[in-house]
């Protein structure tokens, strides 16, 4: 599951790879935030033609510059536990808030703090260290921290 508006990556490396691509609407009303019933409504269209696996939340928003709320993230990762759908949770954005009053959460933070079951689910999340740091577009260079993934899955990674 992939948000549309979000940058092209992701929808590109879906198609290239074969994959069914789910998009969902971020909801403008709300400062493009994630609307439970339109996680629903794409995820029951998707699943007449493919077994959802994955959801992309990109927090904060590119292109949109939203920034979730908690009490949004925790409805969502609910969402996600009851479809058993892995989080992509591309984070790379989040130095890069410059309002007073919005407060960035992490996911990881979030899953940890929701407690039993959520503390358990699958998380892989994106970090740059070209973005909020550097700025430069032209050096890229990120990470990925992969939290709760089999002790299996974890090896692949490792072994590269």
């Amino acid at each position: 599951m992939v948000p549309i508006l979000q940058y092209p990556l992701y929808s590109a490396t879906a198609v290239e790879q074969g994959m069914h691509l789910i998009s969902y609407f971020l909801e403008e009303e709300t400062n493009w935030g994630l609307n439970i019933n339109e996680l629903k409504r794409a995820i029951d269209e998707a699943k007449e033609v493919c077994i959802p696996r994955a959801i992309v939340i990109i927090n904060p928003g590119n292109p949109t510059g939203q920034v979730l709320t908690r009490a949004n993230m925790e409805e969502n990762r609910k969402f996600a536990y009851e479809e058993n759908l892995l989080i992509l949770a591309d984070e790379v954005y989040q130095h890069n808030v410059y309002e007073d009053e919005i407060e960035f959460h992490s996911f990881k933070k979030v899953l940890v703090e929701m407690g039993e079951p959520y503390k358990n689910m699958a998380l892989a999340s994106f970090m740059s260290c070209s973005k909020g740091y550097t700025g430069e577009c032209g050096l890229q260079s990120g990470l990925v921290e992969i939290f709760n993934f089999p002790a299996d899955v974890k090896a692949m990674f490792v072994a590269g």
